[in-house]
C-alpha cells in the first residue's frame, strides 16, 4: 500500500510513514485536533529506489566517502546522486494512487486544488535516540496534484542532501537505514505559530509546559528569525506563570516571502490567555499517551471559528531532557546542558523546521 489516510490504523506503524505521519494519525486517533491529510509510505520510496537501479547507484556513490571525508566530499556525492534521481521521475504505480488520495482530499476539504505541506517523514526520524528534527525538506503552499508529485520526488532527493550525509555519518547511521515516507497535509491558515514543549527546554524542568509563538506561520519561530512570545504554563493547575513578550517583527503569511509586521503588533502577544491554557491542555494530553516529554507544533487557524481554530501540526518525542542523566536538585556541581534545536532548510520556503510548516 503506497498511501494511507491519517485516519487508517495501519498509519500509526511508524515503520511503514515515519515519525511525523505516525504522530498525527496517533492525535487523529485521540480526536486531537489534526488538519486533514495522508502519508506516502516507505514502501513507495523502496519501489522508486528500484527504478533504474537507483539502489545500486546510490551505493556506489556512498562507497566513495571515507570517515575522513570532508563536507565538500559529502556535497559532490549530493550533487552526483541527485543529477540521476532527478532524471528519473516517479513510476506511475507510485502517481497514480497519489493523485487518487489528493483528490480525495481535496473533496473531503470542500476546495479545488487545496494547498497543502509536503513534509519528509523518515522512518527513522523523531525517535528518541536520534533525532532527524530538520534535517529533511519541507514545502508549503503546493497545490495541484502533479506539484504534490514533483514535492514528494524532492523529498526523496533530500535524503541524500549533503548536509544530511554528513550527519549520517557523524552518528555512523547507513543512508539506505533511512527510508523516506511523506506527509501530505491541508495547510492550516495560522493567524500565529509555535512550538510547545512539555518540560522547560532550557532546564528540563517537567512540572513546566513551554510555548513560543509569532505572528503567522511558525516559520519564523522555528528558524530563529524573531524573538517569539514566550509563555510558562504550570502543569499543576494549568495557570500561567509567565508571558514575556517578543519582537515579531517578520510575518509568514503563505510560506514564501515574509511580511513586515506593523510597529503597533510587534510586541502584542499573539496568543490569549484561554489559547494558552487550551494548548497546554493538549500538551499534557499529549505526553500522557506516549508517556514521555513532547515537542509539539501548533497553529491558531484564522479561517476556523474561535473553540475549532487550534491546531496540532506535529508532535515528536523531546530528545535532549529525555536522554539526560537527572541530576538531583541539591547537586550544585551540576552543569547547564546546551540546547540545540533543528531547523529545515526548504528549497522551496525560508528555513524552517518539520511543523510548524504550515508550520
Amino acid at each position: 500500500m503506497f498511501t494511507l489516510e491519517f485516519t487508517h490504523p495501519e498509519c500509526r506503524d511508524v515503520r511503514q510513514v515515519g515519525g511525523k505521519a505516525a504522530s498525527l494519525a496517533a492525535m487523529t486517533a485521540e480526536g486531537l485536533p489534526v488538519a486533514p491529510g495522508f502519508a506516502i509510505t516507505a514502501a513507495a520510496y523502496r519501489r522508486y529506489l528500484e527504478e533504474a537501479g537507483l539502489k545500486e547507484f546510490t551505493t556506489s556513490a556512498l562507497d566513495r566517502l571515507r570517515p575522513d571525508s570532508g563536507q565538500a566530499d559529502f556535497d559532490e556525492a549530493e550533487r552526483v546522486i541527485a543529477a540521476r534521481m532527478e532524471g528519473i521521475p516517479l513510476p506511475e504505480e507510485l502517481a497514480a494512487p497519489v493523485r487518487e488520495a489528493y483528490a480525495k482530499l481535496c473533496a473531503d476539504c470542500g476546495v479545488d486544488d487545496v494547498a497543502v505541506a509536503v513534509r519528509s517523514s523518515a522512518t527513522a526520524e523523531d525517535s528518541v535516540g536520534a533525532s532527524f528534527a530538520g534535517e529533511f525538506e519541507t514545502w508549503v503552499d503546493i497545490t495541484g496534484a502533479e506539484e504534490v508529485l514533483a514535492h514528494i520526488h524532492k523529498c526523496y532527493v533530500s535524503v541524500f542532501a549533503g548536509r544530511v550525509l554528513s550527519y549520517l555519518a557523524e552518528k555512523e547511521i547507513d543512508p539506505h537505514a533511512i527510508e523516506m515516507a511523506v506527509v501530505i497535509q491541508k495547510v492550516v491558515r495560522a493567524r500565529a505559530a509555535g512550538v510547545m514543549f512539555t518540560l522547560s527546554p532550557t532546564s528540563g524542568d517537567r512540572s513546566k509546559i513551554v510555548l513560543e509563538a509569532s505572528w503567522g506561520l511558525g516559520l519564523s519561530v522555528v528558524g530563529g528569525e524573531v524573538t517569539p512570545d514566550r509563555f510558562l504554563v504550570d502543569k499543576i493547575g494549568m495557570g500561567i506563570a509567565d508571558r514575556t513578550p517578543g519582537y515579531k517583527h517578520i510575518e509568514y503569511r503563505r510560506g514564501d516571502a515574509p511580511q513586515d509586521v506593523p510597529e503597533e503588533r510587534r510586541s502584542v502577544l499573539c496568543l490569549a490567555d484561554e489559547e494558552v491554557t487550551a494548548l497546554a491542555a493538549f500538551g499534557k494530553q499529549l505526553e500522557k499517551i506516549h508517556q514521555a516529554p513532547q515537542d509539539i507544533e501548533f497553529a491558531v487557524d484564522e479561517e476556523l471559528p474561535e473553540g475549532k481554530n487550534l491546531i496540532l501540526l506535529q508532535c515528536r518525542p523531546e530528545t535532549v531532557w529525555s536522554n539526560a542523566d537527572r541530576q538531583p536538585a541539591f547537586d550544585n556541581s551540576a552543569g547547564m546542558m546546551s540546547w540545540i534545536t533543528g531547523s529545515i532548510s526548504g528549497r522551496s520556503a525560508p528555513p524552517a523546521s518539520g511543523a510548524a510548516h504550515q508550520h
